[in-house]
């Protein structure tokens, strides 16, 4: 699984397009966030069809960047993300994106978007 990186104007539409750009192929997003930053933002987003977006994207002439995905079930309490970032930083893998999947009883299934997926797969290995 990759997580897409989108870079987007922060204006009215652009989210809209960018999902259009995606649903007119029928691709489904399966995961996403966003924020922006004064002029512009970001969407991190997954797909059920990572090719399929990568043609849309680069159709619709948007910024983007693919990252390897790697998931983990974090227990759902204080401190469980803190000590997930801290075994990727000890690994020397940059978080380039996050959020939330899903939750499965006392765990949130998250998402790190990476810079190293094989290194950060060993490093979350038993949060798997």
């Amino acid at each position: 699984m990759d997580v897409f990186i989108v870079s987007l104007q922060n204006r009215p539409g652009m989210l809209a397009g960018l999902a259009e750009s995606l649903g007119n192929r029928g691709i489904n997003i399966t995961a996403v966030a966003a924020a922006t930053t004064t002029d512009t933002g970001a969407v991190a987003l997954t797909t059920d069809d990572d090719a399929g977006t990568r043609a849309a994207l680069d159709d619709a002439g948007v910024d983007y960047r693919a990252c390897g995905a790697v998931e983990a079930a974090l227990e759902h309490r204080p401190g469980t993300l803190a000590a997930a970032a801290r075994r990727l930083a000890d690994a020397g893998v940059n978080v380039e994106a996050l959020f939330a999947t899903g939750m499965e009883g006392g765990s949130v299934r998250v998402a790190f978007a990476v810079d190293d997926a094989d290194a950060a797969r060993g490093a979350l290995a038993d949060l798997a």
